[in-house]
């Protein structure tokens, strides 16, 4: 549930500002991905920043390796949509609960983003963009859902040594970071990309660096 409202630090005002106007043209998705089909499943994820010791932080998860889909992937918190959900905020803020052990008073949800589709796993998602005005303690409730939880300050994850662009099997390429042994890469890359940019959070507003293997990208990333 969104909280009260309260005063936004002057790094993300920007970025509150942009998103009730953004459209799926500012955010240059490829068309595959914004025309979910009837058999889409809904979904939803929270894209939550904070203040921390070293600035500015966002919330990341790395799926458990033994998951059906997207296993050991790094991701936002979240999933699909349950029947009492009453808004792609409402789950966001559920799944990172139970995710993570994030107390969903202490957030205030700021917009969302256009429904994006994810083709392999047939999910139309939500990317829901909140501020967590009142930082609750977080790690990993279930092991079998997610290996590890990670407030990741955004000078690590933007500092041009911790990005480059990936080349997955399947002629897939887009931006990705590596960060505290972890790779960003896929949706959950291009979504930060693309919200970063919005609120001038990014300099750079997309990948630096040279373009690496899939296989590279990640023993690259298990040295940071």
């Amino acid at each position: 549930m969104t909280g009260s409202p309260a005063p936004l630090p002057g790094w993300l005002r920007p970025l509150a500002a942009a998103l009730p106007d953004v459209t799926t043209a500012d955010l240059g998705w490829r068309e595959d991905r914004l025309a979910p089909t009837a058999t889409a499943r809904p979904a939803a994820v929270l894209v939550l920043f904070a203040d921390g010791p070293a600035g500015p932080e966002v919330l990341l998860t790395e799926r458990a390796g033994t998951l059906r889909q997207h296993s050991g992937q790094v991701a936002f918190p979240g999933g699909r949509g349950d029947p009492g959900d009453a808004s792609p905020a409402a789950t966001a803020l559920r799944e990172a609960a139970e995710e993570t052990g994030l107390d969903p008073a202490g957030v205030d949800v700021l917009g969302t983003l256009p429904e994006l589709l994810l083709a392999h796993s047939r999910h139309a998602v939500t990317p829901v963009v909140a501020w967590w005005r009142e930082p609750s303690a977080v790690g990993v409730v279930d092991p079998a859902e997610v290996a590890r939880v990670e407030r990741v300050p955004l000078a690590e994850l933007l500092a041009d040594a911790s990005r480059r662009r990936v080349r997955a099997p399947g002629g897939y390429s887009g931006p990705a970071f590596a960060v505290r042994g972890l790779l960003v890469w896929g949706f959950t890359a291009e979504v930060l990309v693309r919200v970063l940019a919005l609120g001038g959070l990014d300099e750079h507003g997309g990948p630096v660096g040279r373009t690496v293997s899939l296989d590279d990208a990640l023993a690259w990333a298990a040295r940071t």
